[in-house]
């Protein structure tokens, strides 16, 4: 193992982004610097790692009450998305799903309520995801929407309200509906449900492993692994 001795953040990040380039690396992992420091050296025009496909960051988590594995995005990257980025951001978590055997994911656009409501434009943008993936526009998944959190995670519940849905409760994938809504549910995940994750960054040349410096040694671990799966 090489070890490149570098105390200046932005050049640590550079040269991090050097070695990938040069095939060196495969794939990139952010240690103690910040966030915004990485993808400045990734997002660099010249020298980075950008492509023409949006960048979004992916989480898995390993609920213990959840009897499967449930991906969360877009929570560190895209702030305040429109219709045309949740497509990108759709189709970037598929691509993760399908790295792990997941053929056909299910994928829930979660709003506030589980009805089209013009004032909502969360629910707007859902229905119409739902719409373009029946009709082929969105591929390789399953998308139903506006569905809420409890009804795209429980059968009982979607029933209760009356919701027929082969994506309620059985949920693969949530798209959630800004920046805030995933970075909450996702800390709500780790700390009230106690569940281990997996975190990265898709869309770039190579897949960027994006942990929070205070996840468990275990979540870092499950991190590196999938970004070993996605090169």
């Amino acid at each position: 193992m090489t070890i490149e001795d570098e105390c200046d953040i932005n050049k640590a990040a550079a040269k991090a982004v050097e070695l990938v380039s040069k095939g060196e690396a495969q794939f990139l992992m952010k240690g103690i610097l910040g966030t915004a420091d990485l993808l400045k050296a990734v997002l660099n025009k010249e020298a980075g790692l950008k492509t023409s496909n949006l960048l979004s960051h992916v989480m898995i988590y390993e609920v213990p009450t959840y009897h499967k594995l449930l991906f969360l995005t877009d929570g560190g990257m895209v702030p305040y998305p429109e219709l045309k980025d949740k497509i990108g951001i759709i189709n970037n978590a598929v691509k993760v799903a399908h790295s792990l055997q997941i053929e056909k994911p299910m994928v829930a656009p979660i709003c506030a309520v589980e009805v089209v409501n013009p004032s909502m434009q969360a629910t707007l943008d859902a229905a119409a995801l739902a719409t373009m993936n029946k009709r082929g526009q969105i591929k390789g998944c399953i998308i139903d929407g506006p569905l809420a959190l409890d009804n795209a995670i429980s059968k009982e519940a979607a029933h209760h309200k009356g919701i027929v849905s082969e994506v309620a409760g059985e949920t693969d994938i949530l798209l959630v509906p800004n920046i805030e809504a995933g970075n909450f549910l996702g800390k709500s995940l780790t700390y009230f449900a106690q569940a281990e994750s997996a975190g990265v960054i898709v869309g770039a040349k190579c897949p960027v492993v994006l942990v929070s410096r205070a996840d468990s040694a275990k979540s870092k671990l499950y991190s590196i692994a999938l970004g070993a799966v996605l090169v």
